[in-house]
């Protein structure tokens, strides 16, 4: 299956063949004098009025699906901390398909500074198109407009596109709304506990379980493929790296490796995957070519090393260590050269993973008894915490950069034991959301945009 777009054709995964669409460009030109921007390179930004009336439809069913698409849209960019959608009740206008552009002076008084008009039409051919425009209320343009053609019951992904057109055009910055995160769910009692993994879109919608539960899994990280996932399982009752395919549902082991085997990772070409494994006591990191299978040891130390990440453009890994007495983070070339300390503030650190950008990486900071989710640059400068409690773990960032998600465990009681549940937070520390899932969950990995 693939997706044709009007600048040219390109494949997606079969996995999701059913969300197949054809995009055409209707109106994407921009006036010059448009200036609506958000700057999200400042510290707290006070969030954009944005209004986003119902999509317009005549049947029921139009009318139903112009509803949820302007719902999520609404639900997306509120989320994101950037925006404050206006609530409906306040609006003056009602706009309508046939209008060429909106009574801007309505908009103003409600104090929109940007409006979002659409349309859900049902096509003769059973397709479903859908479009959308932005218009910049106090300058009196319209900023883009898009066209979309799918199946009906494709109008969620369409939704979170339009979503991450409306984001990018405003903040200049990729959205991050079509993606989806993996992550370990956890249910039942702790002393019969069952992780099994599963997947989800970013806001917690069209949730699956990708394993049964039978074994114990954890670590699981995306390709950048998306369609491809390594993780650990204990099924075999050793710790085995797998490769799980969502399209096709396959999984196959990526090596019997001798020793304890942890924290697998991809390059960012997903042409290796990167872990640590234990022998004789010490744990090394190491690499692994996937289409040869031929491994190469990174580290050599009698310290522990532990949880590696690569850069995005691979030249570099951060990892963690004991090697100076406490787990502390280090960055050294791809070849294992250069190793340098870069964490030096109060306490431990672990679970190091460099931002899409390159230009931040986050951690978790253990201080006594508090754990802490941060950033710091990879030179070790500009470390700012931005959410901490009893126990917070496991940062991963979306795809633009500017979002992170982990974990948050409660305390337990001796009866159930703790809970954890998922939570997303931005670079500013401002805006933590949970995110809805079906009973705890933890380690989530964001996956790169979905194509």
């Amino acid at each position: 299956m693939k997706i044709l777009c009007s600048m040219g054709a390109f494949a997606r995964p079969a996995s999701m063949s059913i969300l197949a669409l054809i995009i055409f460009v209707t109106a994407a030109a921009v006036p010059a004098q448009a200036q609506l921007r958000v700057d999200i390179t400042r510290g707290t930004v006070e969030p954009m009025p944005i209004a986003i009336p119902e999509f317009y439809g005549k049947t029921p069913q139009e009318i139903e699906t112009g509803r949820n698409m302007a719902n999520l849209i609404s639900a997306n960019l509120e989320r994101s901390g950037l925006f404050k959608p206006i609530d409906r009740r306040a609006f003056i206008q009602k706009l309508s398909a046939r209008q060429v552009q909106p009574g801007f002076g309505d908009w103003r008084q409600i104090n929109a500074q940007a409006l979002v008009s659409g349309s859900a039409k049902a096509q003769s051919d059973g397709r479903l198109k859908v479009e959308f425009r932005l218009w910049d209320v106090f300058g009196g343009t319209q900023m883009m407009g898009l066209a979309y053609f799918t199946v009906p019951d494709n109008w969620r992904r369409v939704a979170h596109i339009i979503a991450d057109e409306i984001y990018k055009r405003i903040t200049g910055e990729s959205g991050y709304f079509d993606t989806r995160v993996v992550y370990i769910s956890e249910q039942g009692p702790s002393n019969k506990r069952i992780k099994r993994l599963a997947i989800m879109d970013q806001d917690g919608a069209n949730h699956r379980f990708l394993t049964d539960g039978r074994a114990l899994v954890l670590t699981p990280r995306f390709s950048p493929k998306a369609q491809e996932i390594t993780y650990l399982s204990y099924g075999s009752g050793q710790p085995r790296v797998y490769i799980y395919n969502i399209d096709t549902g396959q999984q196959e082991v990526l090596g019997n490796f001798p020793s304890m085997t942890f924290a697998p990772r991809f390059s960012p070409d997903g042409k290796k995957v990167i872990m640590s494994m234990a022998q004789d006591g010490n744990s090394e990191i190491y690499s692994m070519d996937l289409r040869t299978r031929r491994v190469a040891r990174l580290t050599r130390h009698p310290s522990i090393d532990t949880s590696p990440s690569y850069a995005p453009d691979g030249r570099r890994i951060t990892f963690t260590s004991d090697r100076g007495g406490s787990q502390q983070i280090y960055v050294m070339n791809g070849n294992g050269s250069g190793v340098k300390r870069i964490s030096f503030g109060k306490g431990e650190y672990s679970t190091p993973v460099w931002s899409p950008r390159g230009d931040l990486i986050a951690f978790t900071r253990i201080s006594g008894s508090v754990f802490s989710i941060g950033v710091m640059r990879p030179d070790g400068s500009g470390e700012r915490l931005l959410a901490e409690g009893f126990h917070v773990e496991g940062p991963t960032w979306a795809p633009n950069g500017r979002v992170l998600m982990y974990f948050r465990e409660s305390r337990g009681n001796g009866r159930t034991g703790s809970t954890s549940k998922l939570y997303s937070i931005d670079l500013t520390g401002d805006n933590e959301r949970a995110v809805v899932i079906p009973g705890g969950g933890s380690d989530p990995a964001w996956s790169p945009m979905v194509k």
